[in-house]
């Protein structure tokens, strides 16, 4: 069965685990998991949950967005967003590559047992800050600050709450846990691999992963 690790990436961190420009910190300095690999990405200036696993169908299914799955950010604005821009943030902006698809988007209270992040976000006296949650179902580079920045709210604070079924849950930042993965999730996509291999029906054989 392939492995998956849920792993809470702090701020000031990249989600790979070489950095070609050295001195930044990388994922080799929290995991030491042989072959896992990140399923998807997550910003340097990002903070929250990175998914890691061995198994490329399952790295597949996992980052590639014509699979479609959700996933949940927490991010912290500058000023209160009011109806008319969640709204937009629901329905879809017009970004420089095209228009995003449909999201979901509300206020949240800040999140309970949030940790303090290092460094802390820049506080104005005379600017409010809210927390919006957003559901996304695609992934454009930096998309999530770039569709708040639309709106008027730029984004002072952003983390991953969600990939599909998985949640940070407990996890403080650096810390990270192994979790037992649905067979139904590869299912599907091991049938598409052996069509694609094949180029007609798939054969009787299952896919061993590595």
């Amino acid at each position: 069965m392939p492995r998956l690790i849920l792993f809470n990436k702090p701020y000031g961190v990249l989600s790979q685990f070489t950095d070609k420009e050295c001195g930044r910190k990388t994922l080799a300095g929290y995991l030491d998991i042989p072959k896992v690999r990140p399923a998807g990405r997550l910003d340097y200036d990002s903070e929250g949950l990175l998914l890691l696993t061995d198994s490329g169908a399952l790295q597949a299914r996992i980052a590639d967005p014509q699979h479609k799955m959700s996933k949940v950010y927490w991010a912290q604005v500058e000023g209160v967003p009011d109806e008319s821009a969640l709204a937009k943030l629901r329905n879809g902006l017009l970004l420089n590559e095209g228009l995003t698809r449909p999201a979901q988007a509300r206020i949240m209270a800040e999140p309970a047992d949030l940790w303090p992040r290092d460094p802390p976000i820049r506080y104005r006296a005379s600017i409010p800050t809210a927390w919006i949650e957003l559901a996304l179902r695609e992934g454009r580079n930096r998309q999530v600050r770039r569709m708040t920045a639309a709106v008027g709210h730029p984004t002072l604070r952003l983390i991953r709450a969600a990939i599909g079924p998985w949640r940070l849950d407990s996890l403080v930042p650096g810390q990270w846990r192994e979790v037992t993965i649905d067979a139904s999730l590869l299912g599907p996509l091991e049938k598409k691999t052996r069509l694609r291999r094949t180029g007609g029906s798939a054969p009787t054989r299952r896919i061993r992963h590595p």
